[in-house]
């Protein structure tokens, strides 16, 4: 194994437990046992394991059902609407290649969302959203239906919702507002600047920060992280992507949630345990555990 696959050391544990709010044990190495001691043993003791299409949903409240440290969310990410509509010829999913099912297919995968979102250990509905960077105009459409199902199954069922925002700012915000956004609204891996930072403020929706907001070219993150409010700060991994610096391109996992956390408190200029207090509260609220 080359250093740039190796995983990266242990940081130094934090002093106050934080939860990791956006993970994907699903697609990192090891076993969940291993990812979860590993992550408790720096002080990250729960994390939202989420889904991202069917099967990653059935095995997230799986997974939760069985670990209590563990929190599922459920649902079709972004990208998987349109593939599910139109197929998948590439087999870019985890599916391979697919036919594509039209308008039904896309109201059955919702309804199964449906029934794994009333579930006691599914707290969101999430990832979704929408996701400019892979689709174009035809796959919108379905990406647009299947977020605002979500949003609907989200508030019916009182969970959160969880969204992936990639180059849709504005019609992400625009929907939130059309279909009344639910009463606890996480954005993912918060991609905005500051001036969107305080729209979501204004709104009450929480901004996670993922191991991006470490990136050298990252400064409107670090901008956005100093205006938005500390109440509504989350921190994610998003694992095994978006590992921080200075071990970018290497595999992510929740152990490495300190890493992000302790630069996270610099850019706020506060000690890493009234930030590490803060989130710890805050992911709590945000998921209702």
């Amino acid at each position: 194994m080359s250093a740039k696959q190796a995983p990266p050391p242990l940081p130094e544990p934090l002093r106050v437990p934080v939860a990791d709010a956006h993970t994907h044990l699903d697609m990192q190495d090891g076993t969940v046992e291993d990812g979860l001691a590993k992550a408790a043993s720096v002080g990250v003791t729960t994390v939202v394991q989420v889904g991202c299409d069917l099967k990653g949903s059935r095995w997230a409240a799986e997974t939760a059902a069985a670990y209590e440290n563990v929190h599922a969310a459920v649902a079709l990410h972004p990208n998987e609407a349109p593939r599910i509509v139109h197929g998948d010829p590439d087999g870019w999913s985890r599916q391979g290649a697919r036919e594509g099912g039209g308008d039904a297919a896309l109201d059955d995968a919702l309804a199964e969302i449906d029934r794994l979102a009333a579930l006691a250990p599914v707290r969101a509905v999430g990832e979704t959203g929408l996701d400019y960077f892979r689709t174009g105009p035809e796959g919108m459409a379905a990406q647009e239906r299947s977020f605002r199902a979500h949003i609907e199954i989200a508030k019916r069922h009182g969970k959160a919702l969880v969204i992936h925002d990639r180059e849709a700012h504005a019609d992400v915000l625009r929907i939130l507002a059309e279909e009344g956004a639910p009463e606890r609204t996480v954005f993912h891996c918060y991609s905005g600047d500051a001036e969107m930072a305080e729209v979501c403020a204004a709104a009450g929706y929480y901004m996670s920060f993922a191991g991006n907001v470490t990136f050298k070219n990252a400064q409107p993150l670090r901008d956005a992280l100093t205006v938005a409010p500390l109440e509504l700060v989350l921190v994610e991994t998003d694992a095994p992507f978006l590992t921080p610096a200075p071990y970018r391109g290497r595999p992510n996992a929740p152990y490495l949630i300190p890493v992000t956390l302790r630069a996270m408190a610099e850019v706020r200029e506060i000690d890493e345990d009234a930030m590490a207090e803060a989130i710890s509260r805050n992911t709590a609220r945000a998921f209702g555990y």
